[in-house]
């Protein structure tokens, strides 16, 4: 197997991220309420090279069916 075929194989696939705004709209709250979740631990973030956060589109599924539940 050569160099350039293992490096192929390696590369995972990238997770979706959510902007603040498209997890708002989710839960149905304002873009600012996503923001205080992620300093209070809630939600944890990513940020951007720009400084801007993104969040896992598969932690804030989570944390949706968790609320839908009633937890």
């Amino acid at each position: 197997m050569s160099a350039s075929t293992r490096t192929m194989q390696a590369a995972p696939a990238p997770e979706a991220l959510l902007t603040p705004a498209e997890v708002a709209a989710l839960f149905r709250v304002d873009p600012k309420t996503v923001t205080r979740w992620a300093k209070a631990g809630k939600l944890s973030s990513i940020r951007t090279l720009g400084g801007h956060r993104r969040y896992r589109e598969t932690e804030v599924r989570q944390l949706l069916r968790g609320v839908e539940a009633g937890d």
